[in-house]
């Protein structure tokens, strides 16, 4: 997968349309960034992705959900940072890189082992959920890229607005 993955954030313009390179359809293909968490491959939409960095301070909070790792101090504020392996396997990522994205008006942090890049997907070639994960929320489409399975992220709902609310409230008390 990565031989096809951009390099770099450098190599695409965040929120620009691609068209893809083969194929008769050249229908237009969203951005997406390619990450690792644990043995799980998984995309953001490039839209939602603000930047990525090296893993920062993480202070944990004793009343948010597991998926939730604590608060970071991200270009002066708070942000909940999110164990992107927990979405998958309930196993904690080994995080290495922080990648800050959009959720509706609010901020979040994925911990992610890797940012692997980005590429252009056209729509079309996303599949639909199988019926046993369409109640999952957070999983907008899944694909498989290289005989490996990559699921594609929904930004706005990978946490619920009343658990960022009592990640807000919490580090309020603090």
């Amino acid at each position: 997968m990565e031989s096809e993955v951009a390099k770099s954030a450098n190599d695409a313009v965040v929120g620009q349309l691609a068209a893809p390179t083969n194929g008769p359809d050249r229908a237009a293909a969203a951005l997406w960034l390619f990450c690792r968490a644990g043995s799980h491959s998984f995309a953001l939409p490039m839209p939602h992705v603000i930047e990525t960095m090296r893993r920062l301070r993480i202070e944990k909070l004793s009343a948010a959900p597991p998926l939730v790792l604590g608060l970071s101090i991200i270009r002066g504020e708070p942000v909940p940072v999110i164990d992107a392996a927990m979405l998958f396997d309930g196993q904690l990522t080994k995080c290495e890189r922080l990648i800050t994205a959009r959720t509706g008006n609010r901020t979040i942090a994925f911990a992610a082992e890797a940012v692997l890049g980005i590429r252009a997907i056209p729509s079309q070639e996303l599949e639909r959920l199988p019926a046993l994960l369409r109640n999952v929320e957070a999983i907008e489409a899944i694909k498989t890229l290289d005989e490996e399975l990559v699921f594609f992220l929904n930004t706005a709902r990978i946490i619920p607005d009343s658990a960022l609310d009592l990640c807000n409230s919490e580090q309020v008390e603090a």
